[in-house]
């Protein structure tokens, strides 16, 4: 293979690479890769909250929410048993998160998306009446 054609090839892999990680919807990143970037953050310190990872990770969090409350208000409206019961607005602290992420184990962690643990989270802070 002549060298254009392998640049050729790896700019291909690289758009395709990119391709399937823009299709990933919010919050389907999985608790391993969020562990691992946070852990980079957590090295700056106080000043990783003005960076674009500490955005990126924070909007994969909103994502989930969002993605979740909109589940469970579904749910509701349509007369089904919710999953968790949460009140109309609350908060979650990065410390609070992070804990929560950090109680899979470690080798369940690359099978399961911040959604599932954002979901796992409000099932343990807001479990339903029986």
């Amino acid at each position: 293979m002549t060298k254009g054609g392998m640049r050729i090839g790896a700019a291909l892999a690289a758009l395709g690479a990119g391709a399937m990680l823009c299709a990933m919807a919010p919050g389907d990143m999985s608790v391993a890769t969020f562990l691992s970037r946070a852990s980079l953050l957590e090295r700056l310190g106080p000043l990783a909250i003005a960076t674009p990872e500490a955005h990126y990770l924070k909007g994969e969090v909103i994502a989930a929410g969002k993605r979740y409350k909109a589940r469970i208000d579904a749910d509701r409206k349509a007369g089904r048993k919710t999953t968790s019961c949460p009140p109309e607005s609350g908060s979650l602290t990065p410390d609070q998160w992070l804990a929560h992420l950090r109680s899979y184990p470690p080798q369940s962690r690359k099978s399961i998306s911040i959604y599932s643990a954002f979901d796992g989270l409000m099932r343990k802070r807001y479990p339903c009446p029986a």
